[in-house]
């Protein structure tokens, strides 16, 4: 019996040993991780920021704040633009009673599609080549009264030509000034992700939803260019209360633009 409680002790002493050697590898994989963590600061480390600038409902008026590249790379405002808790994705948000541009009554936390490492605005023909903006996204909030918000469109020179816009639980496709083009469904339920999709050529804009085509828009036009984020369709005059806590928001995981 004596040799049979040393052979216990030795083996316990053995494991000991073993799982003192496993704790600090453990200890090293959780510091690894919140060094990946930490690097998630910016927008731009989510996304590729490089061909964009921002546009945020914070300036003066009818003066909002816009932020290009370089400045863009490192660069994040809470809460109207800030990377997701899990490291995944971008958030935008626009209150009731942000700034406005000059042309817009409606504020924005809103992507413009630039050019030349973002030095340039973007401005191509729809009947010159092929250009399409592809965006997962998913609408989080919707203001108070009038619950509308877009959340990506294809623009013009002087106003929107298509975009993907959510009013309560109904998303529609729009057509310049026709805001009910095309209902993609009548049941859209807030926080849920989705593949928008614009293809431009031929004087056309196909307009995909989940890989599907739902429309096609006519138009000719050579002064236009992608954006995505959130652009609340309310102010402080058709929604209540007028302040910050009352809101549109997007969350965007992936956005790519191509032009061939």
């Amino acid at each position: 019996m004596p040799r049979m409680r040393v052979i216990v002790l030795a083996a316990i002493s053995v494991a000991a040993s073993t799982a003192a050697l496993v704790l600090p590898a453990k200890a090293d994989t959780s510091t690894r991780h919140g060094a990946t963590a930490a690097r998630c600061t910016y927008p731009a480390d989510v996304l590729d920021l490089t061909n964009w600038k921002v546009t945020l409902p914070t300036g003066d008026d009818e003066d909002p704040t816009e932020i290009t590249q370089p400045e863009l790379a490192t660069f994040s405002a809470k809460p109207w633009f800030r990377v997701n808790e899990g490291c995944d994705a971008v958030r935008f948000r626009a209150a009731v009673d942000g700034v406005t541009t000059g042309g817009s009554s409606y504020p924005r936390a809103e992507l413009r599609e630039m050019t030349d490492d973002g030095e340039e605005e973007a401005s191509w023909s729809t009947t010159e080549g092929t250009h399409a903006l592809v965006v997962k996204e998913a609408f989080l909030a919707l203001p108070n009264d009038k619950p509308h918000l877009v959340g990506a469109q294809v623009h013009g020179g002087d106003d929107d030509v298509t975009v993907f816009r959510l009013e309560g639980r109904k998303l529609y496709i729009t057509d310049g000034d026709d805001s009910r083009h095309h209902l993609v469904t009548d049941d859209y339920a807030l926080g849920t992700e989705f593949e928008a999709k614009f293809v431009a050529r031929d004087g056309k804009i196909d307009v995909y939803y989940n890989g599907h085509r739902e429309t096609t828009i006519s138009y000719d036009g050579d002064t236009n260019y992608f954006k995505a984020g959130a652009y609340t369709q309310a102010n402080c005059g058709n929604s209540d209360p007028c302040d910050r806590d009352n809101y549109g928001e997007v969350r965007i995981s992936s956005i790519k633009v191509t032009h061939s």
